[in-house]
């Protein structure tokens, strides 16, 4: 269960306003991450299937249909050959993904598949008109409720970015805080869509409001923008959640998204938390991966480890 982050009392604006990010030294951290060599052989097969349970598997295609949905769940619950996990005997521990993630619309979709297949995976449901975040409050907020009737126990908003362009804090403080209690016990994860943020101090500044709001979850990306997931993004957003975890003692979790297609990605997004916040955040309750095809290179990966070849396409099942 992720714990709930706790309301701060009062927007403590004076903790931001003073923020500038020193861009060239989080570009060299980034070139760091990027340029270290990755684990090899059985220890890259055990950090790659840790990586499995970090993901919440995600379809967000115009075309979703209740076939595709039950095929993602089925995917979700499945999401390495058992023949490949019996080879490494792991084929008892229970590998799932974190979460399935769709649209509002097809949440009842998810909710059903899993239920059939026997498995207590979270549904989660993008919401606040997604991705561009440009419909009435109203709207956004009665998508929230939505999608908590119709099952999603996790809830990924997008927020209004003209609100960080702007300046405009208290207003997306207050957004936030009534996003957070239209979600009632569902969890929060707030998407900062930080491609259009502007600099990266807006991200920090952005990133703490919306954990001040009751995030239990920051995001970076909706995958629908031009520039989604990025390494000097994701330092920024993982020292700000660092600042805050020191300054109240809450654990905030944290989601890159978008563009994170390869095994080797995944590596360096799991070494990236692990260095920044430490091992008590690599955890599904703490630290999770959007993607859609990551999970088919990962599992290709697995089997290479296993066979000294790779697969075929039509040895992996489709997800």
């Amino acid at each position: 269960v992720i714990s709930k982050s706790v309301f701060l009392s009062v927007l403590d604006l004076s903790w931001i306003s003073k923020i500038q990010v020193n861009h060239p030294a989080v570009l060299r951290r980034a070139e760091q991450i990027q340029a270290r060599r990755t684990v090899k052989k059985e220890w890259q097969a055990a950090w790659l299937l840790k990586a499995v349970t970090f993901i919440d598997l995600t379809t967000l295609s115009g075309d979703d249909t209740s076939s595709n949905i039950q095929r993602l769940c089925y995917k979700a619950k499945y999401p390495i050959r058992e023949d490949l996990l019996k080879a490494l005997n792991m084929h008892d521990k229970g590998i799932t993904t974190a979460a399935v993630c769709v649209y509002p619309a097809r949440v009842c979709d998810a909710v059903q598949a899993l239920k059939a297949a026997g498995c207590s995976i979270p549904v989660a449901s993008v919401a606040t008109g997604f991705p561009a975040g440009q419909t009435h409050l109203k709207t956004r907020l009665e998508e929230i409720r939505l999608a908590v009737e119709d099952g999603a126990t996790e809830i990924d908003v997008v927020i209004n970015r003209s609100l960080v362009l702007t300046g405009q804090w208290e207003a997306l403080y207050d957004e936030i805080r009534q996003f957070r209690k239209a979600c009632g016990e569902a969890h929060l994860k707030t998407i900062l869509a930080t491609g259009e943020l502007g600099s990266l101090t807006n991200v920090y500044k952005a990133s703490m409001i919306a954990m001040m709001a009751g995030s239990d979850f920051i995001k970076t990306s909706t995958g629908k923008e031009t520039v989604n997931a990025t390494f000097p993004v994701a330092i920024v957003m993982l020292r700000a959640i660092r600042d805050f975890f020191w300054k109240t003692g809450n654990k905030i979790g944290f989601k890159p998204a978008g563009g994170i297609r390869s095994a080797k990605d995944s590596l360096a997004w799991l070494s990236l938390v692990k260095e920044e916040l430490g091992d008590e955040w690599l955890k599904p309750e703490l630290f999770r991966i959007g993607a859609s095809t990551l999970l088919s290179d990962i599992e290709r990966q697995i089997y290479h480890h296993v066979t000294g070849r790779y697969a075929a396409y039509h040895d992996l099942p489709m997800s």
